[in-house]
């Protein structure tokens, strides 16, 4: 986590004004927003939970947010993915969500990557984060994420968000990894996706928020309240679970941390 110094790191008179509801929060002081504002967040996904993530995060006042989605916007994204209209469809939703944020708080620092996160620049992005939100819909990026945030001991959020139901849970520092959790050979099966089996509208929204939430007490207070946790949520019964998990010993991916 980076720390605090003085001067320019300061919160001006508008972002003052503009976090005061934040600010007169009971357990959340300038302390905290200035940790949000020195914050750098990584997120891994511009669809229907990324781009509600990003945009929380941005009005709260994370101060610099890094967007990494290689796909385009088609008309089926809007139905749930809130950033986008029909007059941004055929353009990369983090060059278009990234120009969103920077209207919705001209405070912060955006910075948008139109390409996919892959072996090639996953630890050169991941490395200089201080969290990484992934709300990405295939497994391999899950497992790539995962993996470099365990070798760089870089916080991780993960969500996600199929039909009526949502997960969530965190990595970090020593705790079990997503690959304890989930055995990539038990996760093999890429259709499991909204693409494929279908989501409604609401249902990323949640987890977005949920998510956004934990990054922002995380950032600014330094809980992670679902450190070995795993988050259920469940749209039909609106009935929400937590499930605490272990380390395996046997995992590859943290027998190489």
């Amino acid at each position: 986590m980076v720390t605090l110094e003085d001067n320019w790191q300061e919160l001006n008179d508008a972002e003052m004004h503009l976090y005061s509801r934040q600010i007169l929060l009971d357990g959340w002081d300038i302390e905290a927003q200035e940790k949000l504002k020195l914050a750098n967040v990584l997120i891994v996904g511009c669809g229907g939970i990324g781009c509600s993530s990003a945009e929380l995060l941005a009005r709260a006042g994370v101060g610099k947010i890094t967007l990494i989605d290689a796909d385009t916007i088609e008309i089926s994204n809007l139905q749930r993915q809130i950033a986008y209209s029909a007059e941004d469809l055929g353009f990369y939703k983090a060059d278009i969500l990234a120009k969103r944020l920077q209207k919705i708080n001209p405070h912060i620092q955006v910075h948008a990557i139109t390409a996919k996160l892959d072996d090639s620049n996953a630890a050169e992005l991941i490395a200089q984060q201080d969290l990484v939100l992934d709300g990405c819909d295939n497994f391999s990026t899950r497992y790539l994420v995962n993996r470099v945030c365990v070798q760089h001991q870089v916080a991780l959020i993960s969500a996600s968000a199929i039909g009526f139901q949502g997960q969530l849970f965190m990595v970090e520092g020593d705790s079990a990894c997503y690959e304890c959790l989930f055995p990539k050979e038990d996760q093999a099966n890429e259709s499991l996706r909204c693409a494929d089996s279908g989501v409604l509208t609401t249902t990323p929204n949640v987890m977005a928020s949920l998510q956004a939430h934990h990054a922002l007490i995380y950032l600014g207070l330094g809980i992670a309240a679902l450190k070995q946790k795993l988050l259920l949520w469940d749209g039909l019964s609106l009935k929400q679970r937590l499930l605490a998990f272990e380390k395996d010993r046997n995992c590859p991916c943290c027998q190489v941390r």
